[in-house]
């Protein structure tokens, strides 16, 4: 199977008019799994039924949260890590920065290894 992608035209970020319009591939997504069609999925290739299967994902939803808000990197094996990032105005002295400082914060994600290494081996098609 193949990710399907489509051409787009855009501009140059930043630039007023939007300069040189060049053309990118952009992939095309094919559909959405939710909780339930994963569930399903996890049935199909294990013992553990579908009930189990969503308090575990309901449960480590609220597992993760709590030690995100904690500062503690949650690393999930092969899926990956995430940690807390944040974005902060600037300031000539050290003193003056502080918790109001904070404009923004994210979640990063960061692949395992066998995310990593599903992206180098993908295949492209055009939509």
């Amino acid at each position: 199977m193949a990710v399907k992608y489509r051409v787009i035209k855009k501009g140059q970020p930043g630039v007023p008019g939007g300069g040189a319009q060049k053309f990118y591939a952009a992939t095309v997504n094919s559909g959405v799994q939710d909780i339930d069609a994963l569930t399903r999925s996890i049935e199909k290739i294990s013992t553990v039924s579908g009930a189990d299967i969503r308090a575990v994902i309901y449960a480590l939803t609220d597992v993760i949260s709590n030690d995100l808000a904690q500062g503690d990197i949650v690393r999930l094996g092969e899926l990956g890590s995430l940690r807390v990032s944040i974005s902060s105005d600037g300031f000539d002295d050290e003193k003056d920065v502080s918790a109001k400082a904070v404009r923004k914060a994210r979640i990063l994600f960061a692949p395992g290894t066998m995310l990593k290494n599903m992206i180098k081996t993908l295949k492209y098609t055009k939509a």
